[in-house]
């Protein structure tokens, strides 16, 4: 369950312009990876991509673009797994629909007129 820092790291770091397009492009499928065809199928990480891949799409440094992950890993919005000699990422979806479900019920209890104490441990 995601207490009230993890809420806070995930909007801090999708507070920046590059993260959220690489997390939204990361999210939708946005980026293409390329895929030595000598690798057998097992190394492929279904629906994710490479850093090279994001790095491609942006006038900045690998080093920046890993500094950009690192705090969306950080924030657990993102996975990354190393394989070979690249570095996979995909959404962490579970953190995800924790997040969405927060904004879930914070608009069922307006809609239904319930009054939510406001509790800053969570």
């Amino acid at each position: 369950m995601l207490n009230m820092e993890d809420k806070i790291k995930i909007f801090k770091a999708l507070g920046n312009k590059t993260r959220f397009k690489i997390f939204k492009n990361i999210f939708t499928g946005g980026y293409a990876c390329s895929i030595d065809d000598t690798q057998p199928e097992d190394d492929i990480i279904a629906q994710a991509t490479c850093v090279t891949s994001i790095a491609e799409q942006f006038n900045f440094a690998l080093p920046t673009i890993s500094r950009h992950l690192k705090e969306m890993k950080d924030a657990k919005i993102i996975r990354m797994t190393k394989i070979k000699n690249k570095i996979y990422i995909e959404p962490n979806i579970e953190t995800m629909k924790e997040i969405a479900e927060c904004f879930n019920t914070l608009v069922k209890k307006y809609e239904s007129g319930v009054v939510y104490q406001y509790d800053n441990t969570k």
